[in-house]
């Protein structure tokens, strides 16, 4: 019996119950649909940080606290550490130990709204260094001025934002001099920044900058850092800051084993292989999640194999009768069953696809307009295979005993 033959015949026999057919890879279909989307979306968004990392520069150094984080798990650790304190910074900024740093800067995130008057608006708000982004992102105030090393040391109550900022509390009035509160604290509006886009992973435009000290002292009410970020003299140099960094900061939290590290230091690099590590095992570990439903499909897939065929059992006694072997029935009954969930898995990808292209529109519209649609050509050979790997699993009992029915009792079913 030729593969000709095997395939024509089972096409055959798919298209007389074309509703029971459909309605047997509908589970494939969905899994491959949900896995094929999954890793669309997933590369999609790590493309986008990648893009963004780029722009904090080839110098740059980040300095977190907590352990490297291995998984999405291990992001938490590095948002709460408490690790990085004063006393790190001035002994980083310390020639002696550093000497290849240009700049050195402290940053923490300050988490609810500002508002002015009877608006409420909810930005990105950072305590740190408001130069830091003029020299990093090339954001220049529109009006007014930034606030200076002389505010940071005097916990001034004092404020830079950005244009949409302005636009959202302000519209068309000036807003230096202005008061704007946050967290129940008052701030004066000091500078604003000309319209400047996503740069890295900042909107500047959406972004409203205060002094560090002031943010720590009366707004969270902590002392310590979120992150410190370091300008290398050059791109060749970052190497030897990262050697220096750690191990200035060893010596200051008395660490001799490196697996007990309370920080971690990455450069550009490093930053985008944590992101690609980080979003690779949240879109392995949904992906084997929705893989559930192949089971479900699979599973499908073999009990309507084997009422199949109750119902062709005559059929494969007179197979029998006239010469077919128990390879020739096994073959058969086998390739309808990878056919159906290879058919599944096409249109499962297509599917998929198409619903990760919508997706993406939508994410480029509302969430970040440099998203872009990614489509892993991996993820078509993957959805392949998975499905004709569930055909052949699910398919082989029904084949089997297919295949070792008597053609005596077969050809006298009824």
């Amino acid at each position: 019996m030729s593969i000709k033959h095997i395939a024509r015949t089972s096409y055959r026999a798919l298209w007389v119950n074309k509703s029971r057919s459909f309605l047997t890879v509908l589970g494939v279909l969905i899994g491959i649909a949900s896995i094929i989307m999954m890793m669309s979306i997933g590369k999609g968004a790590e493309n986008l940080i990648l893009g963004e990392i780029g722009g904090l520069g080839a110098e740059t150094v980040v300095v977190r606290p907590g352990q490297e984080p291995t998984g999405p798990t291990d992001v938490a650790e590095t948002l709460l550490g408490d690790s990085l304190k004063d006393r790190d910074v001035d002994l980083l900024r310390k020639k002696s130990n550093v000497p290849d740093v240009i700049e050195v800067s402290p940053f923490v995130i300050v988490p609810g709204s500002v508002s002015y008057g009877g608006d409420t608006y909810r930005p990105m708000v950072i305590g740190g260094a408001a130069d830091f982004f003029i020299d990093s992102f090339d954001a220049y105030p529109e009006e007014g001025v930034l606030f200076d090393e002389s505010d940071t040391r005097q916990k001034a109550n004092v404020a830079v934002i950005g244009s949409k900022v302005k636009e959202e509390l302000f519209g068309d009035k000036s807003p230096i001099g202005e008061s704007i509160r946050i967290k129940n604290q008052s701030f004066k509006v000091v500078g604003s920044l000309a319209p400047r886009g996503q740069v890295a992973f900042f909107d500047i435009d959406d972004l409203v900058i205060v002094p560090h000290t002031t943010a720590m002292t009366y707004i969270l009410g902590i002392d310590y850092y979120h992150e410190i970020i370091l300008t290398a003299k050059s791109a060749d140099m970052v190497e030897y800051v990262i050697e220096d960094v750690t191990r200035t900061l060893r010596e200051a939290h008395g660490i001799t084993d490196p697996d007990k590290d309370d920080f971690f230091v990455v450069s550009q690099q490093g930053l985008a292989d944590q992101i690609q590590i980080i979003i690779g095992s949240l879109t392995a570990f949904l992906s084997s999640v929705v893989a559930i439903a192949l089971v479900v499909g699979g599973v499908g897939v073999m009990n309507i194999m084997l009422v199949s065929i109750t119902e062709r059992t005559r059929e494969i006694g007179l197979r029998k009768a006239v010469g077919a072997t128990k390879k020739n029935i096994m073959n058969q009954f086998l390739f309808e069953a990878v056919l159906l969930t290879s058919i599944g898995g096409v249109i499962g990808i297509i599917l998929g696809g198409t619903l990760a292209f919508l997706i993406s529109l939508v994410l480029a519209q509302t969430v970040a307009p440099a998203w872009t649609f990614t489509f892993p050509i991996s993820a078509v050979f993957l959805g392949l295979g998975v499905t004709s790997l569930v055909g052949l699993v699910f398919g082989l009992y029904p084949a089997k005993k297919a295949a070792e029915k008597d053609p005596i009792e077969a050809l006298r079913y009824e």
